[in-house]
């Protein structure tokens, strides 16, 4: 690790063009991987050191600002030093139900640095992230953007001593690092037993255009949540226009609740990679990428190696298993923290090396991707179940599930249960049988498909995971009676404004105004008229939103209100409107900072 005098001198920019010329030449010294270099060079210095960035500009020809504008839009980037040691502990809602929030005051009291700063030393910062996909193993926490779960009051006091020791965290406890699967039930495609480059033979074997029919006969749709059809868009695809065609793997699983493709990258990766091959010799690609989630960082070297070891065994590389023509690569880039890089235009801009802004649509990725060439874009999931459905056949498939929904879904079960973890299905399981399975009890309340997705109440259980009745990407957050659905509510609201681009207005100042509305009401402000107004600004943000973020960011808020609408009314001392400003609460701290609390440092009613 570099020490603290070191990361904090002026390099030199000889000193910097040498530290950076491995990377630049790793990377062809091509704009596109922009957001690898940045990647690289903080993990060398700890932040983004200024004399590196006008390296960088100088060397890749491009104005400076472009290369902070693109460093300001990811959260694990940062021009300013944070520390030696950058703790990150995950905000999600089911890491606050197993106690986050108080292991996270415990580390800024041994350590004497305040939540979001760095301390004084220089040597630590403590802030938070929303989730890290470790939802059924937490609380958790990145340290220099690599995981650690499984938190405890002595966990805590462990890590403590190690950061003030110095001691370089490949020196600290393996155990601490150590990520369980948690594979509750298999089916089809856990259970496959899968052989690798055997999907592959069967493609050849059977033809290019036929294995295209077989997709589009097992009704694949895409397990990302929207559910296009697999079949079809490769199809688009390959019939597009254009120099070269891409495939793009996206592992950008940002939704809270969800950790399915952390198990299928980490147990099935041969799988998902061989999906990609398919696809590639379908489309007529000669070049994929995985796009990984910065918060998956310990993944990285695994997959690499997986990799390789195809490349080795002629799965990947030139004339795969010694078919003439068959070339096709894949290259893992690695984000940096941004929900908004799970919206698959998004995605693209990132890998292009931008900031990841949602594009507008049409074109589509199939005609208008990867350097404006027709691309492919699917998730984890979907490119595994494609490998099964080459080797068995279309309607193999099909016959799995319903008939709207072929095949099965993986569920990334967390919450009040007894068994979190991984379960797949076929479609149309219900709710209540997955509550059965994972051990959960008097449960109030199922969230779905994340933030973004709708919350299921007790009469509701007997509805089925399918995209005909509950579609999902993956995430099943359990609550039981002891949890306060507002809560739960204000924490998806709270990520929401956290996450959002802010390339449009409506939805940069619409969730933040949520955001507000609903700490108004926490606080004890609240009045019917709130609301009419959250009623308004749905309307505002479906309508105005430049993507599916803001479209979605009052549905946790409006579903609980209908649902759960006593955890709200609990919060209504007022009947007329009641303004969202406190000017006793506002002095808050003011009275941290000076050590008081007492009746006369706090505004009286008359007053």
């Amino acid at each position: 690790m570099v020490s603290d005098m070191e990361r904090h001198a002026s390099y030199p920019i000889p000193t910097i063009g040498s530290i950076l010329a491995p990377i630049l030449e790793r990377h062809g010294f091509a704009v596109t991987s922009l957001l690898q270099m940045l990647r690289e060079v903080q993990e060398r210095f700890g932040y983004l050191h200024p004399d590196a960035i006008t390296c960088l500009s100088e060397q890749l020809r491009i104005p400076r600002v472009k290369i902070e504008g693109v460093a300001t839009f990811y959260s694990f980037l940062y021009l300013q030093p944070r520390g030696e040691y950058r703790v990150l502990f995950s905000d999600n809602i089911t890491d606050h139900m197993l106690g986050s929030t108080a292991l996270m005051e415990q580390m800024c009291q041994q350590l004497w640095v305040e939540p979001g700063k760095v301390a004084e030393d220089g040597l630590v910062s403590i802030a938070t992230t929303s989730c890290t996909g470790m939802c059924d193993q937490g609380p958790a926490l990145l340290v220099n953007n690599f995981a650690i779960n499984r938190l405890s009051p002595e966990r805590i006091n462990s890590i403590c001593e190690l950061i003030r020791k110095r001691v370089p965290l490949s020196a600290w406890p393996g155990e601490f690092f150590s990520i369980e699967d948690h594979i509750r039930r298999r089916d089809i495609l856990l259970g496959s037993g899968f052989e690798s480059g055997s999907a592959l033979s069967a493609l050849l074997q059977r033809g290019t255009a036929e294995t295209l029919q077989e997709i589009k006969n097992s009704k694949l749709r895409g397990r990302g949540g929207a559910g296009f059809s697999t079949g079809s868009k490769w199809e688009f695809c390959r019939a597009a226009a254009g120099t070269q065609h891409y495939v793009v793997c996206n592992a950008d699983e940002g939704e809270p609740g969800t950790f399915k493709d952390r198990v299928l990258l980490k147990a099935y990766a041969d799988q998902v990679f061989e999906g990609m091959t398919l696809c590639a010799r379908i489309i007529g690609a000669r070049k994929g990428f995985l796009y990984l989630r910065g918060e998956y960082r310990y993944l990285l070297d695994h997959l690499q190696n997986v990799l390789q070891q195809r490349r080795e065994n002629r799965l990947l590389g030139r004339s795969i298993l010694g078919c003439a023509g068959f070339d096709f690569d894949i290259e893992i880039h690695l984000g940096a923290g941004a929900y908004v890089c799970g919206e698959e235009s998004a995605l693209i801009e990132s890998l292009e090396g931008k900031r990841g802004t949602p594009r507008n649509r049409p074109p589509f990725p199939v005609t208008n991707g990867y350097l404006d060439q027709p691309t492919v874009v699917n998730n984890v999931e979907t490119f595994a179940a494609s490998s099964l459905i080459a080797l068995r056949g279309g309607d193999w498939y099909a016959a799995i599930g319903t008939a709207t929904s072929s095949g099965t879904k993986i569920l990334s079960v967390s919450g009040d249960c007894e068994r979190p973890g991984i379960y797949e299905y076929p479609f149309g399981v219900t709710v209540a049988q997955v509550l059965a399975d994972c051990g959960a009890h008097d449960t109030q309340a199922v969230q779905v498909s994340g933030a973004s997705g709708v919350c299921v109440a007790p009469a509701e259980f007997t509805r089925c995971i399918a995209f005909e009745d509950i579609p999902t990407a993956g995430a099943f957050m359990v609550f039981d009676h002891s949890r306060d659905m507002f809560e739960v509510a204000r924490n998806f609201v709270h990520f929401f404004a956290h996450e959002s681009c802010g390339f449009c207005t409506p939805c940069r100042v619409g969730t933040r105004l949520l955001q507000n509305m609903m700490d108004k009401l926490a606080r004890g402000n609240g009045s019917p008229y709130d609301f009419g107004e959250i009623e308004k600004l749905n309307q505002l943000l479906r309508s105005m939103s430049h993507c599916g973020l803001g479209h979605a960011a009052c549905n946790p808020v409006l579903d609980t209100i209908a649902k759960f609408r006593p955890a709200y009314d609990k919060r209504m001392k007022h009947q007329e409107f009641e303004p969202a400003f406190d000017l006793d609460y506002a002095l808050s701290q003011a009275r941290q900072m000076t050590g008081r609390d007492d009746a006369g440092a706090h505004l009286g009613e008359n007053e």
